[in-house]
């Protein structure tokens, strides 16, 4: 049995710890007791962006904005996605994240982030989001755990009424905002219905061979 070794460790703002753990060739990144991510499931993450690309209206000059870099299945398939003249910025709110990323787990990586349609911003996305006025074509969310979380109580105001707002503020008439979920929220659908968005919700395998845990993405269009 192959054992789980500790690479490192990194503070969350606002407190709590995450821990990158190797077992062979996997790589896992936890807090506490929970597993947030692990190199071994990469299906659903790669969906949140190869799904949110097919509903653009068009993908050639898009500008997404990534809210987690996480191990960065996402931002590798948006890049795939996207054409030449896209955008995409990363809003990662841990330092250690991207660090881990050109370090232990630059393999994963493949040189996405030194791609040049790509803009880093270490910091929150709410801040992002906050900042920003009909600027993104797509916002996709894939902060903690989903609606809910476990890393950092101030994810919550992502998925309040607020934050939905202010998201639909930063999109472009008719973008869509992608939020990635561990599982079902009927609560937060409704959430979105409300805040004036057109919702589908997707069921996806966590694994990019239709295996593992099933996860949710929800689609919403501002209307």
């Amino acid at each position: 049995m192959k054992i789980r070794e500790l690479i490192d460790t990194a503070p969350v703002p606002g407190g709590g710890e995450l821990r990158l753990y190797q077992r062979g060739d996997d790589f896992i990144i936890v807090i506490d007791r929970d597993e947030l991510m692990s190199s071994r499931m990469s299906g659903s993450e790669e969906a949140l962006a190869q799904m949110s690309c097919d509903r653009l209206r068009s993908a050639k000059a898009a500008h997404l904005l990534i809210g987690g870099y996480g191990m960065g299945f996402t931002l590798r398939a948006a890049l795939a996605a996207l054409g030449a003249d896209a955008k995409v910025t990363v809003a990662e709110l841990v330092p250690a994240i991207i660090d881990w990323a050109r370090g232990p787990m630059a393999h994963l990586a493949e040189g996405c982030l030194e791609d040049p349609r790509v803009e880093l911003a270490i910091g929150d996305v709410a801040a992002a989001i906050a900042s920003a006025t009909r600027r993104y074509d797509a916002i996709l969310l894939d902060v903690d755990n989903g609606p809910d979380g476990l890393t950092h109580p101030a994810n919550d105001r992502l998925y309040s009424a607020a934050g939905l707002a202010a998201a639909k503020a930063a999109l472009k008439p008719g973008g869509i905002l992608a939020i990635w979920s561990a599982a079902p929220d009927p609560k937060f659908a409704r959430r979105l219905s409300v805040s004036g968005f057109q919702v589908e919700e997707v069921g996806v395998r966590a694994r990019s061979n239709g295996k593992g845990p099933r996860h949710v993405i929800w689609f919403a269009r501002a209307a």
